[in-house]
């Protein structure tokens, strides 16, 4: 389950993201860290470590290998990581959804790039995945999240009370979907190899 790079404009690609992420994602998480704190839940100070962002990132890496997982990485011109981007509770059979998560650098917000990337994490959930839908979740108060949601196709399908312990409390969430596709249940994941 790969999905190549993906330029999002002329300094900042979408790509799998991989070990050698890790201190690049605790330095953007780090410089992010007051910036997110309202979206997010309250994290020990060694997930904004090399450290603690390998720990994170080999659990995601091992999901991903079992096909529970796709995690990307916004990556500069540098290749540096600037955000993540992961589809998780990936589920095929008849139900073939996943569940987004995503963050962009403070530094980066307000670029159009979590839209771009986005639209980009619901091409692969669709064409490479063979995903018929992706929801995603934020805080009734998280407009420009929602924006980017809306914007990439999302649509309102409820509001979940006390939903996930962000910041320090128990916050009701709006919850969203995208139907990606209404064809055939078959997806990549089904089909018999060859040979």
């Amino acid at each position: 389950m790969t999905t190549g790079d993906q330029l999002l404009d002329t300094e900042i690609r979408l790509r799998p993201a991989t070990m050698a992420d890790a201190a690049t994602m605790a330095d953007s998480l780090t410089r992010s860290r007051a910036y997110l704190q309202p979206w997010e839940p309250i994290r020990p100070d060694v997930f904004y470590t090399e450290k603690g962002q390998q720990e994170r990132l080999a659990g995601l890496l091992a999901d991903h290998e079992a096909g529970r997982v796709m995690p990307w990485v916004l990556a500069d011109a540098d290749d540096r990581a600037m955000g993540g981007f992961t589809l998780t509770n990936i589920v095929l059979g008849p139900f073939r959804s996943a569940s987004l998560g995503y963050w962009v650098d403070v530094a980066y917000a307000g670029r159009g790039l979590a839209t771009a990337a986005v639209a980009q994490v619901c091409a692969a959930a669709r064409d490479v995945l063979g995903l018929h839908r992706v929801e995603a979740s934020t805080l009734l108060d998280n407009a420009a999240s929602q924006r980017v949601l809306a914007k990439c196709g999302f649509e309102v399908i409820g509001m979940a009370p006390r939903y996930l312990h962000i910041n320090g409390q128990w916050r009701d969430h709006r919850l969203f979907q995208r139907i990606l596709h209404d064809g055939p249940v078959e997806g990549p994941a089904d089909r018999p190899s060859a040979g």
